[in-house]
């Protein structure tokens, strides 16, 4: 059999760097869990409808067909109405109509799985991937401080990853709606075809959004001043005085300015490697937003684009009697980590979970050997006994190449008859009781390699 030719756009990582992505995982639901956020997992496919009901995500929809499907089964039980989910926010708001009788409101939620879409493969960007996401949705009303809430806890979570410094840049719908409606933009349309020209600042620059604006029938002077709002960004409330200084009016920008600095007072300024700040800039280009919204954005590697973003939306979902309006906030887990694994810029700092490998003397000993292994296993010490009883050069070189610091050596293998263990890495061994040995902190589990270019 030919050796397999990779899929475009499905990444698979070798084992040192698939423990950096568990790590990762395992990180982001620590911080979730520390905040109240409850787990859950949703199943891959959709109906087609759910999916595509919004209408601008068709052509990234994987359809879900049976090879041997009954050709006279009834449409609606037809396998080809099913598609697999292409975020997290669809599952969601069903899963919540669905189990809305079981859930305690606000109900807190945290979902890390895999999402596919149809995507023209390229850096930053798969046909598979995985997310993390947390929203937190209410029965009816959701009080604005969980929108400060979802923002302290992912700028919480994405600082305590690996990562190099990152801007969480964060504005307010009602504020950029409200500002447009007060220069005279006054219809919902009017205003959508705004958001979505101003949202393209970054990709397509400053001249190229104002001559959209002329064309979709602004003026030059009402182009200007969007743009000028655009421009504006900070870390505190003092945002609010530099947008009342263009001179604009409306009750809605005045609320979404109460909002944004409620939000920037709480939340803005920098905590470990995740800076907060407001950029008037970021409108999101989905509908369904209705209030604060956020994306974030490595220093140095813009051109990845958001690595995180959410808003808040009063409409999530609804049964026709109630409404759950919620405010949530999506990390990329592979949009972030593909790169920075691809490039060598973060691995494993060994490719097997195992602290320790237990030496071999000869076949006969394998049982011996087993019995200290599951010893050290029962104290939750990774480890695993030796493949083949080869001389202990060979498998101490064994040890070494797969990044296992320590061999345990059992009694029969040392000159006083007591168990032993070697740091492979300066030689130093020394006699060691299976039942009370542990190795340092560091060593127990799978570290975080970072190259000296990622710093």
């Amino acid at each position: 059999m030919p050796r397999p030719t990779p899929l475009s756009g499905y990444p698979e990582w070798l084992p040192a760097q698939r423990a950096v992505e568990q790590q990762v995982v395992d990180e982001l639901r620590r911080t979730f869990e520390l905040h109240g956020f409850a787990g859950i997992e949703t199943r891959a496919v959709e109906p087609m409808s759910q999916l595509l009901r919004k209408g601008e995500i068709d052509k990234e929809v994987y359809v879900v067909s049976r090879l041997h499907a009954d050709p006279d089964a009834a449409p609606e039980s037809d396998d080809r109405r099913l598609g697999l989910h292409f975020d997290l926010t669809v599952p969601f708001a069903r899963y919540v109509l669905e189990h809305s009788g079981h859930l305690q409101f606000p109900f807190r939620r945290y979902q890390i799985q895999k999402v596919w879409r149809g995507e023209r493969p390229q850096e930053g960007r798969y046909r598979e991937f995985c997310q993390a996401d947390i929203d937190v949705v209410g029965d009816g009303a959701l009080p604005f401080h969980h929108d400060v809430e979802v923002v302290e806890v992912m700028a919480e979570a994405m600082s305590r990853l690996p990562l190099p410094p990152l801007r969480m840049q964060v504005n307010n719908r009602k504020l950029v709606q409200g500002f447009y409606r007060g220069l005279g933009v006054d219809t919902d349309e009017a205003v959508a075809s705004t958001l979505r020209a101003v949202d393209k600042l970054d990709k397509i620059g400053p001249d190229a959004v104002r001559a959209t604006l002329v064309a979709d029938g602004l003026s030059s002077a009402v182009a200007d001043a969007c743009l000028r709002l655009a421009a504006i960004e900070g870390t505190d409330s003092s945002v609010v005085d530099a947008v009342r200084a263009l001179g604009v009016s409306s009750p809605l920008l005045d609320e979404g300015l109460d909002e944004l600095a409620t939000l920037l007072d709480a939340a803005g300024g920098t905590r470990g490697n995740v800076q907060v700040v407001a950029a008037l800039k970021i409108a999101r280009g989905l509908d369904y937003y209705t209030g604060t919204v956020m994306e974030t954005v490595m220093v140095g590697s813009e051109h990845l684009g958001s690595i995180s973003a959410g808003g808040r939306y009063d409409a999530l979902a609804s049964d026709g009697r109630t409404t759950y309006p919620g405010v949530g906030i999506s990390f990329g887990v592979t949009r972030t980590f593909a790169p920075l694994l691809a490039r060598g810029a973060l691995t494993g700092s060994r490719s097997t979970p195992s602290a320790v490998l237990v030496a071999l003397a000869s076949e006969e000993a394998r049982p011996a050997a087993r019995r200290e292994a599951a010893a050290l296993r029962a104290r939750g010490i990774p480890c695993e006994v030796a493949p083949a009883a080869q001389k202990y050069g060979k498998q101490i070189r064994a040890a070494e190449r797969r990044g296992i610091p320590f061999v345990w050596f059992p009694a029969e293998a040392t000159d006083d008859g007591a168990p032993a263990v070697r740091d492979i890495r300066t030689g130093e061994q020394v006699p060691a009781d299976p039942a009370s040995w542990t190795p340092p902190a560091a060593d127990l589990r799978v570290g975080v390699v970072r190259s000296d270019a990622d710093g």
